[in-house]
């Protein structure tokens, strides 16, 4: 069984919105068991939507489209759908029904174009939809599937949660996908691929290795599928075991786990609190902490001392030090550190001074050199990173440096 999504809207191919009904959609089948073959985005053009119809039809068992359902005049997925299934738009009442009811305390009258909504093709089952105004439609002919779905990710989701996806799962036997995420943080992609070469000839040939690298750390997807899930768990917990000796230091998390989630959970665990005493990376690593629900139980607070003025007045930072070593070294930043757990007075605390860039660097110092400093008000470890020339990319490589490397300290008892 092979399963296709197609996404519909001029909007997706300006960049005006991001498609993450694909992304979604891919994630939820794949926990069903179904696999993904392809991920198309058209225009709101009748050609456009036909063509990749066909396309898809030519090669999947399911087409899933999202998009094109609205009451306005580019909203012509309907049509599309008509021309390919060679039938026609009929009037539906049930639809109509639910149109009325949906937009009774929403709008002062229901217009033609509303009522047009109730318009489907006639040779395709009606899913009832109702959470909006457009139905969901269900085609089903020589053994191909073709669902049509709003493009409002609300509905989407509901109609997939709720509809299509059991549907599916009735009408086909699918296999046993299992996938586990390792987290592993400052290792480059092809060093990391080299030495897991003979880890990767170990494992079963039915598991699967993707990595999927992005700047500072990189996702290592172990995927499994066949019969039976007690094997394929097994297998794949038995791969991390195997791979722990190998990169333990560097693994950060599994999964869906977020550095900032799991710091804090360490943090609740041990009843301890942290502050975090930022320069480059401007907020950030405190936004990321604070962007966790009961951060507050644990996070005491923050203070961006961009200015020396500030990293003197706010964080104890000896001007002379400045003077000497200059605020990005270890020695500033290391009493950053220790004056956040001072003036804040939290159990710990995180500090980050560098040069983001673009411009700033000199030849002892480029562009994206960053040192951060982790304390415990009394013990101070520092580190310096070389980060590139990307100003963005530093900001984020920085804060979740900061983040990740208080968790291992914290795990290994180093503070």
């Amino acid at each position: 069984m092979q399963v296709e999504i197609i996404t519909i809207g001029d909007e997706l191919l300006i960049g005006q919105v991001v498609d993450t009904n694909s992304a979604w959609m891919a994630r939820e089948l794949n926990k069903a068991g179904m696999f993904i073959n392809r991920i198309t985005s058209v225009s709101d053009g009748e050609e456009e939507i036909l063509n990749a119809i066909r396309e898809a039809a030519s090669r999947s068992t399911i087409v899933l489209l999202t998009g094109g359902l609205g009451p306005t005049r580019d909203d012509i997925t309907k049509a599309a759908l008509c021309k390919y299934f060679k039938t026609q738009l009929v009037f539906n009442q049930q639809i109509m029904d639910d149109v009325e009811t949906f937009l009774k305390h929403r709008v002062g009258h229901i217009n033609q174009l509303n009522k047009d909504q109730a318009l489907v093709p006639e040779k395709c089952d009606i899913i009832r939809n109702p959470v909006g105004t457009a139905p969901i439609m269900w085609f089903e002919e020589s053994g191909l599937i073709v669902v049509s779905m709003p493009g409002v990710p609300t509905e989407m989701k509901h109609a997939m949660e709720n509809e299509v996806i059991p549907r599916l799962k009735a009408k086909f036997t699918n296999g046993i996908v299992r996938h586990r995420t390792v987290h592993i943080f400052n290792i480059p992609e092809a060093v990391l691929a080299e030495m897991l070469s003979d880890w990767e000839d170990q494992i079963p040939a039915f598991l699967k290795v993707a990595y999927l690298p992005s700047p500072g750390k990189l996702r290592l997807r172990i995927s499994g599928k066949g019969e039976n899930a007690q094997q394929i768990e097994s297998a794949i917990e038995n791969a991390i075991k195997l791979l722990y000796p190998l990169v333990k230091e560097n693994i950060f998390g599994f999964d869906d786990e977020k550095p900032e989630s799991s710091l804090l959970n360490l943090l609740f665990s041990k009843d301890k609190t942290i502050s975090c005493a930022e320069s480059c990376s401007g907020g950030l690593m405190s936004h990321l902490i604070t962007s966790v629900a009961g951060a507050s139980n644990a996070f005491m607070g923050g203070v961006v001392a961009y200015s020396n003025n500030l990293k003197y007045n706010l964080l104890g930072v000896d001007s002379t030090s400045i003077e000497k070593y200059g605020a990005v070294s270890r020695e500033v930043v290391e009493q950053m550190a220790k004056g956040a757990c001072k003036r804040l007075g939290s159990d710990y605390a995180i500090a980050s001074s560098g040069i983001a860039g673009p411009s700033g660097g000199t030849d002892e110092k480029p562009v994206g050199t960053v040192w951060l400093a982790w304390s415990d008000g009394e013990k101070v470890i520092s580190r310096s990173f070389n980060f590139g020339n990307n100003r963005e990319r530093n900001i984020l490589r920085t804060a979740e440096a900061g983040i990740i490397i208080m968790k291992q300290l914290l795990e290994r008892g180093t503070l």
